[in-house]
């Protein structure tokens, strides 16, 4: 009987065809946030559909809404991909989920490489989407078609759903998804997203848990117009000095955030989860020199994880409306705006903690007493995400990485957002897990983002593995 050894073993043989087949879906320049690139987005749709159906996938483009430019013109939104592969009713169905769309890039951004040409150095594969996410999406698909060459059985039904505006927002895809709730998505068992990255460079880890957001702005108006200082300097008040002050009063030094409230809506951390951060393996001077800072708030290896992904964190983001060119240009702004976010934790409402904001921020400007015009503007909010660890799907995923590689994963969480987790959650019922194959240094959205070979190939390996595992559910 064919099992995990001859799957494997193919995997390594095709390694080449698998790296040409990524090769194909980088150099298609799906930059969803580029009107232009509209056309190249629905390209790429287009392109994995047929690479689905070579599998036998039966796939249906959902068609999508309209957005809406800045410049008042509207366009379609790129359709969304769902596909199926199996329908025995005797089998349990996983969900998988990825998105087609890529970040911008330009060589002139700080490129070393032509970011549409998959580029081999080092055992490193560099690219737009190399890792994010094309790299996992195609994954997927390498898994599947060396098991359909050892004739082996797929032991369960396979959904696919496959977007091209996560890197816009997801537009549409909530509603799609809603409407769909009881048809398409209504036998899920399990979803799975291939969507986030290990902790650090060798060890690979299940993801279980991603903090939410909410967005704010906080407006100073002093005039009707831009003033110019050596004409009215001194005469009035300083619309910057005002923004500086009260975004400078939203956090401590170590980044402790002071808005009143937001401490008492955090989940208390339990002895058993303070234990499995304990487990994680975590180098804090390797983190350090990763990212080049000479010191973080805190030493502590667990503290700093917690920090990362189970408290809240409050950052500052840039202000718009003041000057920010090169050189010297002396003018006061008749308007400036302030932008910040915070990362939320299981707990925090963002209403509650819309809430808390708008208060803290609108008694420290009575506080200012200054005579301009203040405004607060909660932009987005979106709740974190958290599934239990210990079901029997994350066992299956972490019985894969132990075939794979041979060492039990750590369980980690994330700080970042990725709200159509949520929505998987919600809308089966059913268990959602995050299986990263790519590492911490994979750069995605920066300049030379890449995955390397043996993650891509030892990720195949990996999906194919829990396919199997599932199968024993």
């Amino acid at each position: 009987m064919t099992g995990y050894d001859e799957c494997a073993s193919l995997i390594e043989k095709k390694k080449i065809p698998f790296i040409e087949r990524l090769r194909h879906a980088v150099e298609i320049k799906s930059v969803s946030n580029d009107p232009a690139a509209r056309k190249e987005v629905c390209r790429m749709i287009d392109w994995t559909q047929k690479e689905l159906e070579k599998l036998g996938t039966k796939c249906e483009q959902i068609k999508n809404g309209k957005q809406k430019l800045q410049n008042g013109e509207e366009i379609d939104l790129p359709p969304v991909l769902f596909g199926t592969l199996g329908n025995d009713k005797s089998k349990k169905t996983l969900l998988v989920y990825g998105h087609l769309d890529v970040q911008p890039a330009d060589k002139s951004d700080g490129w070393n490489t032509d970011p549409f040409k998959l580029i081999e150095i080092d055992g490193k594969l560099y690219g737009r989407g190399s890792t994010d996410d094309k790299g996992p999406v195609m994954a997927w698909i390498n898994a599947i078609e060396v098991m359909q060459e050892l004739k082996m059985d797929i032991p369960i039904n396979i959904k696919f759903v496959l977007e091209g505006m996560e890197e816009s927002g997801s537009e549409g895809l909530d509603e799609i998804l809603m409407k769909h709730k009881d048809s398409f998505l209504s036998d899920v068992d399990f979803t799975c997203i291939s969507d986030n990255y290990w902790l650090g460079k060798t060890k690979p880890c299940i993801t279980y848990g991603l903090r939410g957001i909410c967005y704010y702005c906080v407006e100073v108006k002093v005039c009707k117009q831009d003033l110019h200082s050596g004409v009215f300097g001194g005469t009035v008040h300083d619309g910057m000095s005002d923004l500086c002050w009260i975004l400078s009063q939203l956090t401590e030094v170590d980044g402790t955030i002071k808005i009143n409230g937001l401490k008492e809506m955090v989940a208390p951390v339990t002895d058993e989860e303070r234990a499995l951060y304990e487990k994680i393996d975590f180098d804090i001077n390797e983190y350090k020199n990763d990212i080049k800072v000479e010191k973080l708030t805190t030493e502590d290896k667990v503290k700093v994880l917690m920090n990362r992904w189970r408290f809240p964190s409050l950052s500052v983001h840039g202000v718009e409306g003041a000057f920010s060119g090169p050189g010297a240009k002396t003018v006061i702004p008749c308007k400036v705006k302030g932008k910040f976010s915070i990362r939320i934790v299981e707990g925090m409402e963002p209403e509650a903690v819309d809430k808390c904001v708008t208060d803290h921020l609108n008694n420290l400007w009575s506080q200012r007493k200054s005579p301009n015009h203040f405004s607060v503007h909660p932009l987005q909010g979106s709740l974190a995400w958290v599934a239990d660890y210990n079901h029997p799907h994350y066992q299956a995923g972490a019985a894969a990485i132990r075939k794979v590689y041979g060492v039990e994963p750590d369980y980690t969480r994330e700080g970042c957002s990725i709200p159509v987790t949520l929505t998987f959650q919600e809308l089966t019922q059913k268990n959602v897990m995050l299986l990263p194959i790519g590492a911490c240094d994979d750069m995605a959205h920066s300049q030379n983002e890449k995955i390397n070979v043996s993650n891509y190939i030892e990720g195949t390996k990996v999906l194919a593995a829990y396919l199997m595992e599932l199968g024993k559910l």
